[in-house]
């Protein structure tokens, strides 16, 4: 379950950044998540949620994920496209010469933080 690893560092990350901002608590984290990159969006809720239990700093904290479906644009008609992980084929021309232009995605996109009067 790579999805705990995924958690763990954008906790990591973002806990960081909480407390270099001074906060008192992080509140919530909003990602987003290629569909490429295979992790399943139930699977990132629990780690979370599983993560945040026991520090006090992270605890009842939010996770919003948005999905990103893959994108790709084909080298030979210039079409670009959403597709599933598996039919990358060009729907216009049928070619394999294709690029993934979104789906892979993996960042931190805000946090939202507690902040001392």
């Amino acid at each position: 379950m790579h999805e705990l690893g995924i958690m763990t560092g954008v906790l990591e990350s973002a806990k960081q950044a909480a407390e270099d901002a001074g906060a008192l608590k992080l509140l919530s984290v909003k990602l987003s998540v290629g569909e490429m990159t295979e992790a399943i969006e139930d699977a990132l809720m629990f780690a979370f949620e599983a993560l945040c239990e026991d520090d006090p700093f992270l605890e009842g904290a939010t996770l919003e994920v948005n999905m990103i479906a893959p994108r790709s644009i084909c080298l030979e008609c210039g079409h670009e496209y959403e597709h599933d992980r598996f039919h990358m084929f060009c729907p216009n021309c049928d070619s394999f010469a294709t690029e993934l232009i979104a789906g892979r995605e993996l960042q931190i996109d805000s946090i939202e933080v507690d902040l001392p009067d």
